[in-house]
């Protein structure tokens, strides 16, 4: 990229740049104040970037910073993310629960996009409810919106809702244990399935046991991992219109940032990568994210966050039971003791 292009990216970056810093402060005061970060940094910038949206529209000096900021950064974001991966965790789980939790995902997922379109819900903010219930929440939508083109609206509200359900998640889940007469084995494959992050699976399963915890943060690492074969999946479901014309490129198919995310996540698992650069790579991966969160968050309308509103709640809330009813299942059924 020349000088001429870095000056007009410029003033759009350092504006998403000023409300990621300001997110991550934000979120420091709430950790002083409540001890866990029960809004992570991610929501904050996009919450605060709706409103600086709201308060004053950026001129277009800012606008090719924005999108670089909302579109670029977050697929290398994800791409960074691959270094997270370690295949030999998957083997750590057993075929059985691996098999199971490949199930619970895939039957969740089209289950909350079923109930999504039901609701009236636009294909891709369905796709995205979908995805981040039944896989890492917020994590799952930022993978997979630049995948299937989603646009800004349907991103951030559907962030929005998930991150408020999920914190509901952390607080109620606990109390299934007595209801359900549920050991700390069980309870913490159910909180690794349902769970959307790894530091919720700690909030929720800290409280009832250190073999809960363990279980329940091994099952959610696993769960992660099927983020990959998803995102591919869509890859590949939303480039099928480019498959009639000439030639053959394997970016049409599956895009950049998704074979960088797998050629990371094989360097990781062969102890290719080390731990020096590794400390770096992911939290300049979160950054990252954080800055694109914040890019989203100035193209959000609130008027068309209204009125989604009431349907992405109601379509978060019902596939989390599905998801959840789901769990339970695969739990009766593998008889986890």
């Amino acid at each position: 990229m020349n000088r001429t292009g870095m000056a007009r990216l410029a003033p759009g970056i350092a504006l998403c740049g000023a409300i990621t810093l300001a997110a991550i402060g934000l979120q420091h005061l709430e950790e002083a104040w409540t001890g866990r970060p029960w809004l992570e940094a991610l929501v904050i910038a996009i919450l605060v970037g709706t409103a600086v949206r709201t308060a004053w529209t950026p001129g277009p000096v800012f606008a090719p910073g924005i999108g670089f900021s909302a579109k670029t950064l977050l697929e290398i974001a994800v791409m960074l993310l691959g270094a997270s991966i370690s295949f030999q965790a998957v083997m750590q789980a057993g075929f059985g629960l691996i098999l199971g939790i490949a199930v619970v995902v895939a039957v969740a997922i089209g289950a909350s996009y079923g109930l999504c379109r039901l609701l009236g819900l636009p294909k891709r903010m369905a796709v995205l409810v979908a995805c981040g219930n039944s896989i890492c929440g917020n994590s799952a939508i930022a993978a997979v919106a630049p995948v299937i083109g989603a646009k800004a609206e349907d991103v951030a509200s559907s962030i929005a809702f998930t991150a408020i359900l999920g914190v509901i998640v952390v607080l109620g889940l606990p109390l299934l244990v007595p209801v359900l007469d549920l050991t700390e084995t069980q309870y913490g494959v159910l909180a690794g399935l349902t769970v959307y992050a790894v530091p919720q699976v700690l909030a929720a399963t800290l409280p009832v046991g250190m073999i809960s915890t363990q279980l329940g943060t091994l099952v959610k690492l696993v769960r992660v991992l099927m983020l990959g074969p998803v995102v591919i999946g869509l890859s590949l479901a939303m480039g099928r219109d480019g498959a009639s014309r000439p030639g053959f490129s394997l970016n049409r198919f599956v895009p950049w940032f998704i074979i960088g995310f797998l050629v990371l996540a094989t360097l990781r698992s062969a102890g290719l990568i080390p731990d020096l650069i590794l400390k770096a790579v992911l939290p300049t991966a979160t950054i990252l994210t954080v800055v694109s969160m914040a890019a989203l968050g100035l193209g959000v309308d609130l008027k068309v966050l209204g009125r989604v509103g009431g349907r992405v709640t109601l379509a978060v809330t019902l596939s989390l039971l599905v998801l959840l009813a789901i769990s339970l299942g695969l739990i009766r059924l593998l008889g986890v003791a």
